[in-house]
């Protein structure tokens, strides 16, 4: 078979989460507006919500899905990658302090009951053993099988995307906060753990998922061939991913830097008392 049969998957489930979850959005955004105006709900949220509810409408709606499902492993970790890492950073970008504030005190109650866990080490760690754990070959491939286990195997990975994102963009402030070149250690950590296994899958001689072998061949791709360049699919969005933010990263902190070294300056000329003081002119005081 050449060519693949395309259609879109109107599942009502994912449709269903997706209408509840752009409901809950706006409706808090236009409160959000009207009680702080555009500091606490503008246009960069709308836009980020946006683009985040698209991640998943061409993870779970698109042709995408049936691609991955049917044909393809290189197109399954595209599912995956829109999943696990797009649509998680993008749904936190759109979530200010204000839009969050009614969940503020039970998400920082919880964060205070969960300990050591609720820090940016933990939630690395969290990151990497779902991704690990779904990507086990007799897991990944019962997922593919069975729908229930599939949609869990969805869930996870936004869980994941969700967690290893929160401590970056921080829609409620954490206690275990990262500071100083903290971000940038802690994005390359995170990075690099799944790069490990990227380049498993771009180098690998074996097929790893025995369902793919089962599946039509389209385009002209081995089993071999597709999970390889599912790998390198892998490789380049985590590359990029990790280029673009700690480039972010590192412009937010020169910009903080120069902004406190502004602030010292303005608190030692002010302590300063070498410097004259102001007098008012003998005309204005008769």
């Amino acid at each position: 078979m050449g060519h693949p049969h395309l259609h879109w998957t109107l599942d009502p489930g994912p449709l269903a989460a997706m209408a509840l979850g752009v409901f809950v959005y706006v409706r808090r955004f236009r409160a959000a507006r009207a009680e702080a105006g555009g500091r606490g709900a503008g246009a960069l949220q709308a836009g980020a919500f946006a683009c985040a509810t698209l991640a998943l409408l061409a993870a779970l709606v698109s042709p995408i899905d049936r691609l991955g499902e049917d044909y393809l492993f290189s197109a399954h970790m595209v599912q995956h990658i829109l999943l696990g890492d797009i649509a998680p950073l993008l749904l936190l970008l759109s979530l200010s302090r204000v839009i969050m504030r009614p969940a503020t005190r039970r998400l920082s109650g919880l964060e205070r009951r969960l300990g050591a866990l609720a820090s940016p080490p933990a939630f690395i760690a969290l990151w990497l053993a779902l991704v690990y754990f779904w990507h086990v070959p007799a897991l990944y491939d019962a997922a593919l099988r069975h729908p229930a286990a599939h949609a869990l195997e969805h869930a996870a990975f936004f869980a994941a995307g969700v967690a290893v994102w929160w401590p970056l963009i921080q829609p409620v402030p954490m206690r275990r906060r990262l500071t100083g070149v903290q971000p940038l250690l802690y994005i390359f950590a995170a990075k690099v753990g799944l790069a490990v296994l990227g380049i498993y899958l771009a180098w690998s001689t074996g097929v790893a998922y025995d369902y793919y072998t089962h599946v039509p061949r389209i385009w002209g791709l081995s089993a071999i061939e597709d999970q390889n360049a599912g790998g390198a699919i892998m490789l380049v969005e985590q590359s990029l991913v990790l280029v673009i933010v700690m480039t972010v990263l590192l412009i937010r902190m020169l910009a903080q830097s120069e902004e406190e070294e502004r602030r010292r300056e303005r608190l030692e000329e002010d302590s300063d008392p070498r410097q004259p003081s102001s007098t008012v002119p003998s005309s204005i005081r008769s």
